[in-house]
């Protein structure tokens, strides 16, 4: 199974560009199924209020669930004391299977790492660069699991993805995934060096083409094997645990 681990979905509210105005399903959909992707994991596009952005996901996941998974997008900053409410609510009254959050809105927070390792919740991190701070996030909490996509840099900083590689040798709780990776050299080197156990496959839909994405990943050649841990057996194996437990304690 194809699982596409990164696509925005819903509006926004800031109306500075597609990435917090709107992120509409309906292309990406249609593009996503002729590439042979099964699944998808939806969370919001840039908001002012993620609760409200959140619940709007929701929706969207929960009326197909057998399609989608739902990742919490949170401000670490703007809601410093209320993301364990909203990680809880997006857990258990939404059935989410992981935390999103940008440095573009504000550094992680321990508050943040904090609630992921409450709900055993892996967190998808765009670093915008700052790849240091994987350091800081394996040695503080070795218990999270830590997605930084992009390779590290979405605006194609190779230093930063080369950077983020020799985090990805070295520590197990950091993954990255491929969405928007251009140079495709560093790619190859990411499973070279780090393996394809971890690496995930992101589109950034539905702003980026879910084919052309997935077609860099046809492109490695890698073993079958290789190639479905990539394409989404990583993931299904960071958030299985999750769901597994959290599904226990809906329904009981």
């Amino acid at each position: 199974m194809i699982i596409d681990c990164h696509c925005h979905a819903g509006r926004g509210d800031g109306l500075t560009g597609p990435w917090d105005t709107r992120a509409p399903l309906k292309h990406y959909l249609l593009r996503a199924k002729a590439a042979g992707i099964r699944r998808t994991v939806l969370f919001a596009a840039f908001h002012s209020d993620y609760a409200t952005a959140n619940k709007e996901v929701a929706q969207i996941v929960n009326g197909q669930p057998e399609r989608f998974y739902g990742f919490a997008f949170v401000h670490a900053a703007r809601d410093q004391g209320r993301v364990h409410k909203l990680v809880e609510m997006a857990v258990m009254k939404y059935g989410f299977s992981g935390i999103k959050i940008h440095r573009h809105d504000a550094p992680i927070s321990r508050e943040v790492c904090d609630a992921a390792r409450m709900f055993a919740l892996p967190v998808l991190y765009d670093v915008a660069g700052d790849v240091s701070v994987c350091e800081l996030l394996a040695q503080e909490y070795p218990d999270v699991n830590f997605i930084i996509p992009h390779l590290g840099s979405f605006a194609d900083d190779w230093r930063a993805q080369l950077a983020l590689i020799d985090h990805l040798v070295r520590h197990a709780n950091i993954y990255t995934d491929t969405a928007g990776v251009r140079r495709f050299d560093l790619l190859e080197q990411a499973v070279r060096r780090a393996g394809a156990h971890k690496i995930l496959f992101g589109s950034d839909g539905p702003w980026l083409h879910p084919g052309v994405e997935l077609a860099k990943i046809k492109a490695l050649h890698l073993p079958l094997q290789q190639e479905g841990l990539v394409l989404g057996m990583n993931l299904y194996n960071l958030i299985h645990p999750v769901r597994k437990q959290w599904s226990f304690v809906l329904s009981g």
